[in-house]
C-alpha cells in the first residue's frame, strides 16, 4: 500500500484547523525560547514544585550557563551529557548547551554506572551536568570516558526558598525528603549552582546553531539490544515541536503544560519541554511522576494538556476519584508507547471533560509521527492518522520494496522532517532502517484502514517464528489479559532447534480467587478458543511485576533474557 505525498487520503479525516502540511522555520531550537521571552516575558515558562521561572528570567538563565559551559571549554560539536530528573535546572541547561552549538546528550539519572560507561563512551561525551545522586555513578566510570568534567546540581536549589528552608530542620519528615532529593557530591566535581553565579553569559550576537546541525543524541533500543544514539538534528526537533503544534491547535501563551514524562525520554523531551516553550506554555515540572503531586498541582496551576502513558491516566483518574478532585481544565491529554484500552479513555473523559488522544512515534522521529485527531472522532486502541507533512508506506515484513493493501499486516515505513539522522558511529544500522528517498523502517507492524488510520500490530524485532509461522506477541498478550487471574503478561519466543523458537508466556497474577486456577494447561485452554495451535504458549513463567521502562512499556527483551537465564523454574 503506497500512499504518495500527491494524493494522502487520510488528509480527509483531518480535523478542519489541521493543514497537510507546516512550514518547518529555518532555525536553531532555541529560536522558540527567544520568541517567548521577547513575546510572553512575564509569563511563568517552569514551576517546579512552587517555584516559578518567568521567560524572561529563563532566557537569561540559559544564556549564564551558556557562559558557564563555555567557561569549561564547551566548543560546537562538544557532547553534553545531561543527567537529571525534571527541574529547572534541567531545562536551563538543555537550552544552553544547544545555545553553544554543542550536543545534548541525555540518559537517565538513575542509569547503573555500567549503563552510563557504554553510553558515555559512545557519545564521547566530555561535560556531564548530573544530579547529586548520578554523581557518584558519573566519578566511578570517568577515567574510562572523554568526560572532563562533572558539574553537579542539587535539585533542591530549584525549590522555593520556603521549602528549601523546610529541608534543613531537624524533622523525620525534611530528612526523608533530602534522602529523595539529595546525595553525597565526590570529590573532584563541580558545583552546577556556583558555576552559574559566576559565569558571565554569553553575547546576544554569539553565533546560533544552523537547522541542520546536530541538536541530541537520544539513546534508543535498550528493550532490543545495546542502546545507540539517534542523531536528531535542531530542524527534525523544530519540525516535530511545529507538527505538535497544528496537530493540537492549542492557544500560544494561555496554556499550563505538565511535565509528568521525564524529560530524558523522547516523548517527554518534545511534548513537554520543546512543546511547551513553543507554545509560550506554563510547563510545571515534576521531578518524578506521582498522583498525588500532580493533584497538589492541579489546585494551584491547574492543567490544561499534558502528555502521558496508559499507566499514568488510570492513576491521576482513580485519586482523582478518590479525592473528589476536579480535572476539568485538562483539555487534551496525549498518551503514547502503549495502546490506550477504551476504558481508560472513557475514564479520563469522564473525570476531564477533555479528549485523551492516542498516538505513536519512535526516538528516530523525535517521536511523533501519527495521532487520532483530537476531536470526538478519535479512536482509543488505534494510532490515529499521519501528522501534517509526514508520508507512509505499508511494506511486506520480509520485503520492503512490496507494499501491501488495505487491511494486511505490514510494516509502518515514515518519512519527513523529523525524521532523523542516523545511529551515531553506526553506519551499518543507519543504512538498516534507513531507505532511500529518505524511509526510514519502524521495525512496527501495522493495518491500515481505508482511511489510512492506523492500529499497531506488534514489532518485527519481537515477533516470534515458529514452525515457519510468524506470532505477534500483542495478539497473544491480549488475549490473556483477559483470562480471570491473569493480571498482566508479556509474550516471548525462545529458542527451540530446528522448530525455531518457542512461545512462552511470563503472567503476573491478579489478587483474585481465579489466580490460583493459572497454570499451563489452563492458559492454552484459554488460548486454544482463539489462538491457532502454533501461537499458543508452550511454557509459562509466574513473575511478580514486568520489567518497564522509564515510562511504563514492558521490556519483551528483559523477560526473555529472565526466562532463558531460569529455565529451570519454568513449568513446561
Amino acid at each position: 500500500m503506497n500512499f504518495p505525498l500527491a494524493d494522502r487520503p487520510w488528509l480527509a479525516s483531518y480535523t478542519p484547523d489541521v493543514p497537510a502540511d507546516v512550514e518547518v522555520p529555518d532555525e536553531a531550537l532555541g529560536a522558540a525560547l527567544t520568541r517567548a521571552a521577547e513575546r510572553f516575558g512575564d509569563r511563568i515558562a517552569i514551576d517546579f514544585l512552587g517555584r516559578g521561572l518567568t521567560y524572561r528570567a529563563l532566557a537569561r538563565d540559559v544564556d549564564r550557563a551558556a557562559g558557564a559551559l563555555r567557561d569549561l571549554g564547551v566548543v560546537p560539536g562538544d557532547r553534553v551529557a545531561i543527567a537529571l530528573p525534571n527541574c529547572t535546572s534541567h531545562v536551563v541547561a538543555f537550552y544552553a548547551v544547544l545555545r553553544l552549538g554543542a550536543i545534548v546528550v541525555e540518559h537517565n539519572p538513575v542509569y547503573s554506572a555500567d549503563e552510563l560507561t557504554h553510553q558515555l563512551i559512545d557519545s564521547g561525551a566530555v561535560v556531564v551536568i548530573c544530579w547529586q545522586k548520578t554523581a557518584p555513578s558519573v566519578v566511578s566510570v570517568q577515567e574510562r570516558t572523554a568526560v572532563r568534567a562533572i558539574a553537579v546540581v542539587d535539585l533542591a536549589a530549584d525549590m522555593p526558598f520556603a521549602k528549601q528552608f523546610l529541608l534543613r530542620l531537624p524533622v523525620q519528615k525534611a530528612k526523608t525528603l533530602r534522602t529523595q532529593l539529595q546525595g553525597p557530591v565526590p570529590a573532584g566535581t563541580l558545583d552546577w549552582h556556583t558555576l552559574m553565579r559566576r559565569a558571565k553569559p554569553v553575547a546576544a550576537d554569539h553565533p546560533q546553531p544552523a537547522s541542520s546541525d546536530i541538536a541530541l543524541l537520544q539513546y534508543t533500543g535498550g528493550t532490543t539490544g545495546t542502546p545507540k544514539g539517534a542523531i536528531l538534528t535542531h530542524r527534525n526537533l523544530v519540525a516535530n515541536a511545529v507538527q505538535a503544534d497544528a496537530w493540537t491547535n492549542l492557544r500560544p501563551g494561555a496554556e499550563t503544560v505538565y511535565g509528568i514524562l521525564p524529560f530524558f525520554h523522547a516523548f517527554g523531551l518534545t511534548l513537554c519541554l520543546t512543546f511547551s516553550v513553543r507554545i509560550g506554555a506554563t510547563m510545571v515540572a515534576f521531578p518524578k511522576f506521582a498522583p498525588s503531586a500532580v493533584l497538589t498541582a492541579q489546585k494551584r496551576l491547574p492543567a490544561t494538556f499534558m502528555a502521558g502513558v496508559a499507566p499514568m491516566f488510570d492513576r491521576i483518574a482513580a485519586m482523582a476519584t478518590e479525592r473528589g478532585a476536579d480535572l476539568s481544565t485538562v483539555r487534551i491529554a496525549f498518551a503514547g508507547a502503549m495502546p490506550i484500552s477504551a476504558e481508560t479513555a472513557a475514564r479520563w473523559e469522564e473525570q476531564t471533560g477533555g479528549l485523551l488522544i492516542e498516538g505513536y512515534g519512535m526516538t528516530e522521529t523525535s517521536p511523533l509521527a501519527v495521532g487520532n485527531p483530537c476531536s470526538v472522532d478519535r479512536a482509543p486502541g488505534t494510532l490515529g492518522l499521519p501528522f501534517p507533512s509526514t508520508e507512509i508506506r505499508i511494506v511486506d515484513v520480509d520485503d520492503p520494496t512490496h507494499d501491501v493493501g488495505p487491511g494486511e499486516r505490514g510494516e509502518l515505513l515514515l518519512r519527513g522532517p523529523q525524521v532523523f539522522a542516523g545511529y551515531w558511529g553506526r553506519p551499518d544500522e543507519t543504512a538498516a532502517v534507513l531507505l532511500a528517498d529518505g524511509w526510514l523502517r519502524t521495525g512496527d507492524v501495522v493495518v491500515a484502514d481505508e482511511a489510512c488510520s492506523l492500529t499497531l500490530v506488534d514489532r518485527t524485532k519481537e515477533m516470534i517464528i515458529t514452525g515457519g509461522f510468524k506470532v505477534y506477541p500483542s495478539q497473544v498478550e491480549e488475549l490473556l489479559r483477559g483470562m480471570p487471574g491473569v493480571e498482566d503478561v508479556a509474550i516471548v519466543g525462545v529458542p527451540a532447534g530446528e522448530q525455531g523458537e518457542r512461545v512462552v508466556a511470563a503472567v503476573v497474577l491478579s489478587a483474585t480467587d481465579a489466580a490460583a486456577g493459572v497454570d499451563l494447561a489452563a492458559v492454552r485452554a484459554w488460548c486454544e478458543q482463539h489462538l491457532a495451535r502454533y501461537a499458543i504458549p508452550r511454557e509459562l513463567v509466574i513473575l511478580d511485576e514486568l520489567p518497564r521502562s522509564p515510562i511504563g512499556k514492558v521490556l519483551r527483551r528483559v523477560v526473555r533474557e529472565g526466562v532463558l537465564a531460569n529455565r529451570g523454574q519454568v513449568n513446561a
